[in-house]
């Protein structure tokens, strides 16, 4: 019985991409920052990882290696706007490296896209709806209701709720307003809407630590609560509310 000997040869590994496509690949990320920055990270990760399994070097891509990658996005159960965007993000990636002629052509040139119903078919909340989630938030932690307004009221995504910070709330003429950082890393100053919650989403020195006062308003506004409790903001000291003796 022979048995073989280990050897010490040193396996010869193959770099992941060429120095143009590795200089491509950064030049055009660096082009954008934020989430658009990391959507676009992504659809080339993917698209290289799709490019690796397959032996085919960025660079040595044709027209029809791109779209089999959408066919097989499609088979995946991918929407169309992930594939239309993925193909976008692709095609401005060739257009670049043949712009900083790093590539004669681009082989993303051509390659036909999914056609996209921009129209919304999501079916919305209707007032009555939105004003029972508004005081199913108010019942609950601060912090969840202080969200749920912020989405509601202002029309806020989630990124720019979340991205903002208490040194972010302002006053201009007269109106609370609120700095965020919009798509793009677009910064903006914005009219905070207060609109008809339970409470208001505006801190307040008066109350409580970590929790949100209610709006001083001139008729107030009241809700009922699960339960068939009325929730109703309290009057503010010295006024003519509270002054009223009780019979």
């Amino acid at each position: 019985m022979t048995t073989a000997a280990p050897s010490t040869a040193l396996a010869t590994i193959q770099p992941a991409f060429t120095d143009a496509e590795r200089l491509a690949l950064a030049g055009y990320l660096a082009g954008y920052r934020g989430l658009t920055r990391e959507a676009y990270a992504l659809d080339l990760r993917q698209f290289t990882t799709w490019c690796r399994a397959r032996s085919l070097n960025l660079f040595a891509v044709r027209r029809a290696d791109i779209e089999s990658f959408a066919r097989d996005l499609e088979t995946k159960g991918r929407a169309r706007a992930t594939v239309t965007r993925r193909l976008c993000t692709i095609a401005g990636f060739y257009k670049y490296a043949v712009e900083e002629e790093l590539l004669d052509h681009s082989p993303a040139a051509h390659v036909r896209r999914p056609r996209v119903d921009y129209e919304s078919h999501a079916t919305a909340l209707d007032r009555n709806e939105l004003g029972a989630m508004l005081v199913a938030a108010g019942l609950g932690p601060p912090a969840e209701h202080a969200l749920i307004s912020l989405l509601a009221l202002n029309g806020l995504r989630v990124s720019e709720a979340t991205g903002a910070d208490i040194e972010h709330l302002g006053l201009e003429r007269g109106h609370r307003t609120l700095t965020i950082t919009r798509k793009g890393g677009k910064v903006v100053t914005i009219r905070w809407r207060r609109g008809p919650p339970a409470r208001s989403t505006w801190p307040s020195g008066n109350g409580p630590a970590g929790r949100c006062s209610w709006p001083r308003t001139s008729g107030g506004w009241t809700a009922t609560a699960p339960g068939g409790s009325s929730a109703r903001p309290p009057a503010a000291p010295g006024s003519a509310s509270q002054s009223r003796p009780t019979r």
